[in-house]
């Protein structure tokens, strides 16, 4: 049973890299979310060196453009190994680079994903980390056949709470003190939804 589960999990790891290698275009109303490019860092150091956008996340403000653009040649190697997972979401009236939304990570033994996102905080309240989240939602469960997708946040991050609720993720608790985030212990929440839940809605919006 071990070696079959081993295998099953290789074979989705596997599935998961090969997509990511050439991460697919997706398409929604009012956005576009293509493959992050090294030209886009203008756009990306234009809110990435914003403190209060770094206050709920992991990573610091990036201190200048010449940062920005290396960081997304390093993400350019890592689309090439498959282990990247994010897209660059593009508002299409502009064809602006507005922030991102992706996959974090993924747990192939229990087939499930964390996803994040991003928004520069110009483009806020147009519910555009709404529409991106829920556009790779969509592409987790019918593409990748995910069986749970699921997202976090930290204590007084209300406006991610806003994106999960609207994407149809159910609250599932508090991991109290659970992360260590630039020196302080953060109370970390979990909303998910499960593939049954997300056909329900999807078959109902149709």
């Amino acid at each position: 049973m071990a070696k079959i589960l081993n295998e099953v999990n290789t074979m989705k790891s596997s599935i998961i890299k090969k997509c990511f290698k050439r991460i697919p275009t997706l398409q929604t109303e009012r956005l576009i979310l293509r493959k992050l490019s090294v030209s886009d860092y203008n756009d990306m150091y234009e809110y990435t060196h914003i403190e209060s956008v770094t206050d709920y996340v992991t990573w610091y403000p990036h201190p200048d453009r010449d940062y920005t653009k290396q960081y997304l040649q390093i993400v350019q190697e890592q689309y090439r190994n498959g282990e990247f997972f994010d897209w660059a979401v593009i508002l299409r009236s502009e064809n602006k680079m507005i922030g991102t939304c992706g996959f974090t990570s993924f747990d192939t033994q229990h087939n499930c994903g964390e996803i994040g996102y991003v928004i520069n905080p110009a483009y806020a309240y147009h519910s555009y980390a709404t529409e991106a989240a829920k556009e790779v939602i969509r592409f987790g469960f019918l593409n990748l056949n995910l069986h749970r997708i699921y997202a976090r946040y930290m204590d007084g991050n209300t406006a991610s709470r806003r994106v999960m609720d609207k994407c149809g993720m159910i609250y599932e608790g508090c991991a109290r003190s659970s992360m260590l985030v630039k020196d302080k212990y953060r109370n970390i929440h979990t909303c998910s939804i499960i593939s049954d839940e997300f056909i329900r809605m999807y078959t109902r919006n149709q």
